[in-house]
């Protein structure tokens, strides 16, 4: 009998490379079959990095405010973590990701693959009520790939002109989709995945030491729209999430858009912060605030200490010594 070779418990990379900044995507595998607004295909680098460095390997992975998942299916397909708990309040969502762990990944693969796409057949499938949970997820990723971002919210519209003027076909890529659906087979039985109020699961498993936390949740806070305008469920607590993370016994890692009233709830609660550079959809440079309990891992981007304030590590440790 063949022997089989030992995945790593962590991934490859090493814990104190640099990253250039903005990461390129495409040097990132594309695990999800989902094109999702917000999604954090980008951070999937520096993500591994924090894995590698806990000092314990953490066993689960809870991602409460999950959308398109690429962060728990980097997790998986890495063998960062044993399991993941995959939570989505969003229903159309929460049907894809019902489908696949509940082994109907290929049905929905082979959906995708004799689907004839145009503008008409597009239309006329979305008009129906679907009959199942599947064809429900059928008609969402149908949306995901033909609305303009990937976005599911209410007011979407269709792609109009698209990547090369290919128009609502210029994101509807069957054979890709179809794979990276029927791959998913391959860690489907280490997923769990709820459709609920992500701070609710959080809270279940709030006293495990065995698990960690990556959290993204819709960018509401300080008056910021993007979370209003891109997901049906928005609105959320933002001052209640930082307690749970407070009483969280294992670590978390946490995502926002910059904005001072984030700030403010991260020094109150004792967190450290650095900004990330990052390209949005349209290619335009942006910075994202990165959040947690100790980022000294993440030494190439300077810490936020106070108001309107950034500084280096070095210079941090100098200024107390």
């Amino acid at each position: 009998m063949a022997t089989q070779r030992q995945l790593p418990l962590f991934s490859e990379s090493s814990e104190n490379a640099t990253l250039p900044y903005p990461v390129n995507v495409a040097s990132v595998p594309q695990r999800s079959p989902f094109r999702y607004p917000g999604g954090k295909t980008w951070f999937v680098p520096t993500f591994r990095r924090w894995i590698a460095s806990l000092k314990n390997r953490p066993r689960i992975l809870i991602e409460p405010f999950a959308g398109g998942g690429i962060i728990s299916l980097t997790a998986l397909f890495e063998n960062l973590v044993e399991k993941v708990v995959m939570v989505e309040l969003d229903d159309e969502v929460a049907a894809v990701w019902d489908t696949v762990v509940n082994g109907d990944a290929e049905w929905l693969a082979n959906r995708i693959l004799t689907f004839t796409l145009t503008r008409e057949a597009v239309e006329e499938e979305l008009q129906k009520t679907p009959a199942s949970k599947k064809e429900k997820a059928f008609q969402t990723i149908l949306k995901n790939r033909t609305l303009h971002g990937g976005i599911l919210a209410e007011g979407s519209r269709f792609i109009r002109y698209g990547e090369n003027g290919k128009g609502i076909g210029s994101r509807w890529y069957p054979k890709t989709l179809a794979q990276r659906l029927i791959s998913l087979n391959h860690i489907v039985n280490r997923i769990d995945f709820r459709c609920d109020d992500g701070l609710k699961v959080m809270m279940e498993f709030a006293g495990r030491e065995d698990a960690v936390y990556f959290i993204d949740p819709p960018y509401t806070a300080g008056g910021k729209k993007a979370g209003k305008r891109l997901y049906k469920h928005h609105q959320i607590d933002h001052e209640h999430l930082f307690m749970i993370c407070e009483s969280l016994v294992g670590d978390f890692l946490m995502t926002y858009d910059e904005a001072e009233e984030v700030k403010e709830m991260a020094r109150r609660h004792g967190f450290q912060m650095r900004l990330i550079p990052m390209k949005n959809t349209h290619h335009a440079k942006m910075s994202e605030l990165v959040i947690g309990r100790d980022l000294s891992w993440f030494d190439e981007l300077p810490l936020i200490r106070e108001s309107g304030t950034r500084f280096s590590v070095k210079k941090a440790r100098k200024q107390t010594s």
